[in-house]
C-alpha cells in the first residue's frame, strides 16, 4: 500500500516538474479591462477590484490605474494605430481619464456659537498627460453630493453627519458610471 502511494507521490511530481510554469496576469491589465467590463464577477475581477481599493484607501491615495505597469503592446513589431504619445489609444485613455477619487470628510459639532460644520473634498483624477493629480475642492459635482446623501442619510453641505470616505468613480465600455464607497 505504502509502495502505491509512493509511485502515486513520484508520478505527480515528475508530471507538475514537465508543466509550464503559468505566468501571472499584470494586475493592472486585469484591473482596465476589468473595468471596461464594469468588474464582472469572476476571480480575477474580483482580485482587480480588491487592489484598486486597496491602492485608494486610506492613505497615501496610489493611482488606482496604473497602466505603465500593463504591457499592451503584445510584444510584437506590427505598430498600434492610433496610438497617442503617451502610448494609449483613445478608448483606454477613455477608461484611465474618466476615473476620479473622491476624498471626502465632514465634521459637525455643536459650539458656543452654534453648529460647526467643516467638510473637505479632494479630487483625485487623471490630467490630459495622464499624470494622476490631487486638487481640493470648494464644490463638488451633484453626483458627489447625491452619493454623500445615499451612503449618510445627510447632505454634504447639511448640519449634521460626521463621515470619511472614499468615493471612486469609473466608466465601463458603455459609458455607464459605477461609483464605489469606502467609509473608513
Amino acid at each position: 500500500m505504502r509502495l502505491k502511494y509512493l509511485a502515486a507521490a513520484a508520478f505527480a511530481s515528475a508530471s507538475l516538474a514537465s508543466a509550464p510554469i503559468a505566468d501571472a496576469y499584470p494586475i493592472d491589465c486585469a484591473i482596465l479591462l476589468c473595468m471596461a467590463g464594469g468588474f464582472p464577477p469572476s476571480a480575477e475581477c474580483t482580485a482587480a477590484q480588491v487592489e484598486v481599493i486597496r491602492r485608494v484607501t486610506p492613505w497615501p491615495i496610489e493611482p488606482p490605474l496604473q497602466l505603465w505597469n500593463c504591457p499592451m503592446s503584445g510584444g510584437g513589431s506590427v505598430p498600434v494605430p492610433n496610438l497617442g504619445s503617451d502610448g494609449l489609444t483613445p478608448e483606454i485613455r477613455q477608461y484611465r481619464d474618466a476615473v476620479e477619487v473622491w476624498e471626502l470628510s465632514k465634521r459637525s459639532q455643536s459650539g458656543s456659537g452654534g453648529r460647526e460644520v467643516s467638510t473637505t473634498a479632494i479630487r483625485n483624477f487623471y490630467n490630459r498627460e495622464g499624470d494622476f493629480v490631487r486638487q481640493a475642492q470648494s464644490n463638488v459635482p451633484s453626483w458627489v453630493s447625491a452619493a454623500v446623501t445615499t451612503h449618510t442619510g445627510n447632505a454634504f453641505s447639511s448640519e449634521f453627519g460626521n463621515f470619511r470616505a472614499i468615493l471612486l468613480r469609473m466608466q465601463d465600455h458603455t459609458g455607464a458610471y459605477t461609483t464605489e464607497w469606502v467609509r473608513y
